[in-house]
C-alpha cells in the first residue's frame, strides 16, 4: 500500500465511522475503530479501542462491543457486552456477557442473557438462552440447553482423530468443574455431573453422575522418600 492508498483508507474509514456516530453510536475513540461498509450497528452502542467489526456484521442497540473485540458475518443482538473477544460467523442473544479473551468460532449461537466467560471457546454448537460457561471450557460440535451451568475446565472431546461426533446437554443440567464429555453422548434434564468425572454413556434426566477414583492416602510418604523440603530459617 502506497502512503497515498493509505490516506484514502484513513478517510473513508473516518467516514464510516462518524456515519455511525451521526446515527448514535458512541465511541470511546473514533480514530481506533475498524468497521467494515456492510456493518450495522444500533443506536446506543459503545464501541470501545481496537475493535474490529467486519464482513456482514449486525452489532444491536444498547450494546457494550469493548477493547480488542473482533467480530465478523456475525449477529449480536441488543443489550450484548463484549471485552477482549473473537466472534466469526456465529450469533449472540440478548443480553449476554461474552469474554473477556473468548473465542466463538463459526456457526456458534449463543442465547439470550448467558455467559461465554473468559478462555471460553466455542465451535460449531448452540448455547440455550440463561445458560453459563464462566470460564476455561471447550464447547465444541454440541447443543447445550437453557439454563445449563458448565463448571471451570469442562471439555466436550468431539474428536477421535478421525471422526467428529456430537453431544447434547438438556436444559438446567450442572456439569462440574474438570469434567469431560466423551461425545456423543446425551446428558439428560436436570441431572449432574460430579466434578472431575469423564462421561462416556449417557445420563439420564435427574441423575448424578460420578466418575472418577476414589482418593488414597498414604501419611508418611514424602518423608519415607526423603524429599520433605526443609523450612527456611
Amino acid at each position: 500500500m502506497t502512503l497515498e492508498e493509505y490516506r484514502r483508507a484513513e478517510e473513508k474509514r473516518l467516514e464510516i465511522n462518524i456515519k455511525h456516530m451521526e446515527n448514535g453510536v458512541r465511541f470511546v475513540d473514533i480514530n481506533t475503530a475498524y468497521i467494515g461498509g456492510e456493518v450495522s450497528i444500533g443506536e446506543g452502542t459503545l464501541i470501545g479501542p481496537c475493535v474490529i467489526l467486519d464482513g456482514k456484521t449486525e452489532i444491536g442497540a444498547d450494546c457494550v462491543i469493548l477493547q480488542n473485540t473482533r467480530i465478523v458475518d456475525s449477529v449480536i443482538e441488543d443489550h450484548v457486552e463484549i471485552q477482549s473477544s473473537v466472534i466469526v460467523e456465529s450469533s449472540v442473544g440478548e443480553g449476554t456477557k461474552v469474554g473477556p479473551f473468548a473465542y466463538m468460532r463459526p456457526n456458534s449461537r449463543v442465547g439470550r442473557n448467558c455467559k461465554v466467560g473468559d478462555f471460553v471457546e466455542i465451535k460449531n454448537s448452540s448455547f440455550g438462552d440463561g445458560s453459563k460457561a464462566s470460564h476455561l471450557t471447550y464447547i465444541g460440535d454440541s447443543d447445550v440447553g437453557c439454563d445449563v451451568n458448565l463448571g471451570c475446565g469442562v471439555v466436550f472431546v468431539n474428536y477421535d482423530g478421525t471422526n467428529k461426533y456430537r453431544s447434547t446437554v438438556g436444559d438446567g443440567a450442572f456439569i462440574g468443574c474438570n469434567s469431560n464429555l466423551v461425545s456423543p453422548v446425551t446428558v439428560g434434564e436436570g441431572a449432574y455431573v460430579a466434578a472431575g468425572s469423564t462421561v462416556t454413556e449417557n445420563v439420564e434426566a435427574d441423575t448424578l453422575y460420578i466418575a472418577r477414583a476414589r482418593g488414597t492416602k498414604k501419611q508418611g510418604w514424602v518423608s519415607a522418600k526423603g524429599i520433605l523440603k526443609k523450612k527456611k530459617k
